[in-house]
């Protein structure tokens, strides 16, 4: 899976699930500051990458993620894992 295709379904689900406007869903956009996703919203988006992923995500791992990039980086490391 391309990095392209990790953004876009991020993108996808944060419009779909929270509710965030296309033009504010970009890769500098911060998830808590910019987009005011909090730790509940947090839980449903690393549920929904869950099933993205087919794979077990350690909430540790999310503890460092504060951007959609950072997100990004982090479904694409676990892809590779």
């Amino acid at each position: 899976m391309s990095r392209e295709q990790i953004l876009s379904h991020v993108q996808h689900t944060l419009m779909e699930l929270f509710e965030v406007s296309s033009s504010e869903v970009s890769p500098e956009a911060r998830l808590y500051e910019d987009l005011d996703i909090d730790s509940i919203d947090a839980v449903d988006l690393v549920v929904e990458l869950k099933r993205f992923t087919g794979r077990r995500i350690d909430p540790e791992a999310f503890k460092v993620v504060r951007s959609i990039d950072d997100v990004v980086d982090a479904v694409e490391s676990l892809m590779r894992a």
